[in-house]
């Protein structure tokens, strides 16, 4: 038997300024499932986005921990839509290099690391370089 991802919840505060938010970076308007579920498609996997207080659910959602990787055919194209969308590029360095700019990891990876506007993080990767640990 193999498992396989279909579905990753994204925790946000406000459905609609996650719904535009998230259409102006991967560009494709997604589509709301329920009051407090905005979906995308994401090569195979959904990306749900998820309001619980939107969805009738009595808690406050907590950004996610860890960091959700997306590979993009255009990692410069995406760096400039996320400054559109007012993402806030992350202030660290990775192993010398400003996290927040498009810079080559020592892994062999183009990318740069964000927060939306709700807290949670984000690393967009050009698809020609995604490590994948083979």
């Amino acid at each position: 038997m193999s498992a396989r991802i279909y579905r990753v919840i994204l925790p946000v505060k406000d459905i609609n300024r996650a719904a535009a938010f998230y259409s102006g970076i991967l560009g494709g308007q997604g589509m709301r499932v329920s009051e407090g579920r905005h979906y995308f498609d994401c090569g195979g996997v959904i990306l749900a986005c998820f309001d619980p207080k939107a969805d009738g659910d009595g808690y406050e959602p907590a950004p996610n921990p860890e960091w959700i990787y997306f590979a993009v055919p255009d990692v410069e194209k995406t760096y400039e839509a996320c400054e559109a969308q007012g993402a806030i590029f992350a202030p660290d360095d990775v192993h010398g290099d400003p996290a927040g700019k498009v810079a080559l990891r020592p892994w062999g990876e183009r990318s740069f690391y964000v927060f939306d506007p709700f807290g949670n993080k984000l690393c967009f990767v050009d698809e020609r370089t995604m490590y994948t640990g083979g």
